[in-house]
């Protein structure tokens, strides 16, 4: 809702009303004639009258800008397709970038779509960033492991004091076995992301950047009770090729357990990897002889800090309170058609587009209205922050979801570690498989 009516944001990729002609930027005025702008609506409300079984139809009127009359539509509701593939665009002229959010169903269809329309415009080599991916099914991670991997490679295996050994091996042998290729994890990495992230790394494939992720890996079987709920009872673990245990231990009991990403924070390990205490009996080796840690979770080869050097009050208050997206959205809400014209690509509005002082002061302004005041120490802190955040929600509005990250990862250290290990020797003094 953006002044009290629906804003058409970016209608879903694929959806119903993408197939019919709506338009970011449009608004929904009445709904099956029923008047839904101005009256106080919630979204919440407004979308249980736009909810309904698939096949069933709904009618809205839309308002457009320079059109002179409401445009109705009847919008046949259908499956809305919810996309684990965040991004995916070349880095450089040589290097792919894709994010994964999530294992969805559909998360190796859209890998593929992404991986070979990349190919075409040149990839040779690939970041897969599944930093802050904390998993999905289990079936999807074998599968996009097997990408990377040759035939008959084990992936992951699952044992447990009850449950003998089961192994998971790539099948296929075609897919990304050749070429450069890093992951990006990071603390909210977890199951399926560290499946994924600990075969590679086992294997000498590729290598890992980030932080150590979370430590999520065990087989759970459900017994469903009487009174309707149900009793999961762990009967094995999952196990990198090396040996390593993916779960981190429940020693300290399950509260610590979910609380374990604050304690990192609060013990120095987000920020120095010097923090992290591995014994040698946590020590793994690869077929190429590098070391690897067990322990639970993934250490990644190349250790990035968290970086709180820009972040500030000023900022906090301004995502608290939704700043970015509402005054990004009312002011797209105006000059959308323009700067289409002006830019009609990301890569014009990328190359040419720029924050000058009286849309900060206009951004601002906003934002006093809201109770958020500028401190100026605040601020100069937190510039570059905020300004990228502006131009990146400005970029995804107006083009797409990729726009977004190709922006917002120029303030992203392990991505930008991850375009110089690319052309740095790494690879070769690590004596990985990638050629």
């Amino acid at each position: 809702m953006l002044n009290d009516t629906l804003l058409v944001v970016s209608p879903i990729s694929g959806g119903p009303s993408e197939k019919l002609g709506i338009l970011s930027g449009d608004k929904i005025i009445n709904i099956e004639g029923e008047l839904v702008a101005g009256i106080g609506l919630k979204n919440s409300d407004v979308t249980k009258k736009l909810r309904g079984k698939k096949g069933t139809k709904v009618t809205v009127d839309i308002f457009r800008r320079g059109e002179k009359k409401l445009i109705p539509f009847e919008i046949t509701r259908d499956k809305i397709p919810i996309y684990s593939v965040d991004a995916a665009y070349m880095a450089e002229p040589d290097v792919a970038y894709i994010k994964v959010n999530r294992f969805a169903r559909t998360t190796m269809e859209e890998y593929e779509k992404a991986i070979d329309s990349l190919r075409k415009q040149g990839a040779e080599n690939l970041i897969l960033d599944l930093s802050g991916n904390g998993g999905g099914y289990l079936n999807t991670a074998f599968h996009l492991a097997d990408e990377f991997l040759d035939e008959g490679k084990l992936i992951v295996y699952t044992e447990g004091d009850k449950q003998r050994r089961r192994e998971y091996r790539a099948r296929t042998g075609e897919g990304f076995e050749k070429g450069k290729l890093i992951v990006l994890i990071d603390e909210g990495s977890a199951s399926a992301s560290e499946i994924v992230s600990g075969a590679i790394q086992d294997w000498d494939r590729g290598l890992i950047i980030g932080r150590r992720s979370f430590g999520k890996g065990l087989v759970q079987k459900s017994f469903p009770l009487s009174d309707g709920s149900a009793v999961r009872i762990t009967t094995a673990k999952y196990f990198t090729p090396t040996g390593r245990s993916i779960q981190r231990p429940y020693n300290d009991g399950k509260e610590k357990y979910y609380r374990e990403i604050n304690r990192r924070f609060k013990s120095g390990e987000l920020m120095v990897k010097d923090s992290i205490d591995f014994p040698d009996s946590l020590k793994f080796y690869t077929p190429k002889k590098r070391i690897v840690y067990g322990g639970g979770g993934i250490m990644p080869d190349i250790f990035i800090p968290l970086d709180t050097s820009m972040n500030s009050n000023l900022n906090r208050n301004l995502i608290r309170k939704g700043i970015y997206n509402e005054f990004t959205l009312t002011y797209l809400d105006s000059e959308r058609e323009e700067l289409l014209e002006l830019y009609p690509t990301f890569e014009k509005f990328n190359a040419n587009f720029s924050l000058d002082d009286n849309f900060m002061e206009e951004f601002f302004a906003y934002a006093e209205k809201k109770k958020v005041e500028r401190n100026q120490s605040d601020y100069t802190k937190s510039k570059k922050l905020i300004d990228t955040q502006i131009l990146a929600l400005i970029a995804r509005n107006l083009y797409d979801v990729s726009s977004y990250f190709q922006l917002i990862n120029q303030l992203n250290d392990s991505y930008l570690e991850a375009l110089k290990v690319m052309h740095s020797d790494q690879f070769e003094k690590a004596n990985l498989e990638y050629e």
